[in-house]
């Protein structure tokens, strides 16, 4: 209903995984909801217990092996939505508010758009603070690449 409402929403999300009594076929449901849903980024986790929280007393019978290996699947299917959620801006010019110089490369500059997308291009240390459009030319799982547009 949502991306009926909204064709344009980026969807992201929270995963534990490996929660006391989570079944095999709960996990296979979960990565069912995933795929369903088409998550364009998930926070995700191992259950661990915290103190003072209900959890905390739950016996935690899924072996650690399977909580890793059920961890692993589902990051493989949320780095595919990651990508497939970036390829969607491919050659199209969105605004982004830059917040600096790449941590990797002084002469690249990054920020973000309002997907909440992490874009690298070109740019000039007078650009941070504002947002400018910024031609996408490279679509990567974790960023996207581009290119600065002169505003007209």
């Amino acid at each position: 209903a949502i991306k009926k409402a909204m064709p344009d929403v980026s969807l992201t999300t929270d995963i534990i995984v490996g929660f006391p009594g989570e079944t095999d076929d709960d996990f296979e449901a979960t990565l069912e909801l995933v795929n369903t849903v088409g998550f364009e980024g998930a926070f995700t986790f191992i259950f661990s217990p915290r103190y003072q929280t209900p959890a905390a007393s739950y016996q935690d019978d899924t072996p650690a092996t399977v909580k890793h290996q059920r961890l692993q699947r589902l990051n493989q299917v949320i780095n595919q939505g990651y990508l497939i959620g970036n390829q969607r801006f491919l050659n199209q010019t969105v605004d982004v508010l830059v917040e600096g110089p790449s941590k990797n490369n002084a002469m690249v500059f990054a920020g973000y758009t309002a997907h909440n997308k992490l874009v690298n291009f070109t740019g000039s240390q007078s650009m941070i603070g504002e947002i400018v459009p910024v031609r996408i030319t490279e679509a990567k799982t974790w960023f996207l690449k581009g290119v600065t547009i002169e505003k007209t």
